[in-house]
């Protein structure tokens, strides 16, 4: 069996993958390394991260999620949480509620501080998941599938606009 235990002080922090490296303009505003660390110590039901954003910066787009929920723990540092309509200040031991749900639900993380702000994520891990993206009217679906032939989990991911959608019987 995995140990499950791992102090965070031996996580190392590292760039997020491809798909979540931001590009362009986005970069500007973008920025975070991450330490994955559920599957490290056997998590099955709940994801595990550790996040760090640079000052000025945020990680992720403004965002809901229809399927998960997730708590964030404040590690270190000072910065904003937008939830819904709401904005709010935290700091190093503040935990906030994401909880499932619509635009209402929508929330994003903010390095307003002059150092490095670190929390720790957690989250449900069901799936299909689908998130949406109120500011740029986009949505994704993902869904983590059983492991391939070569043992490494599968994705399914899709970006995409509700307007560029095609009707179910297009194509048959």
């Amino acid at each position: 069996m995995t140990k499950p235990i791992i102090n965070i002080a031996d996580v190392e922090l590292e760039p997020r993958p491809g798909a979540f490296t931001p590009t362009g303009s986005a970069a500007e505003r973008f920025d975070a390394k991450m330490a994955y660390i559920g599957p490290r110590i056997g998590a099955q039901k709940l994801g595990y991260n550790i996040t760090a954003v640079p000052p000025g910066k945020r990680a992720f787009p403004l965002h809901n999620h229809r399927v998960n929920e997730e708590m964030f723990f404040v590690l270190q540092g000072t910065g904003e949480v937008s939830i819904g309509d709401s904005t709010y200040p935290i700091r190093s031991g503040d935990v906030i509620a994401c909880p499932a749900g619509g635009k209402e639900t929508a929330h994003q993380i903010v390095n307003t501080g002059a150092d490095e702000l670190r929390y720790l994520a957690v989250s449900t891990k069901l799936s299909p998941e689908i998130a949406e993206y109120p500011n740029s009217g986009k949505f994704g679906v993902l869904a983590e599938l059983p492991a391939g032939p070569d043992g490494k989990p599968q994705r399914f991911m899709f970006v995409g606009r509700e307007c560029g959608s095609l009707n179910y019987w297009e194509g048959e």
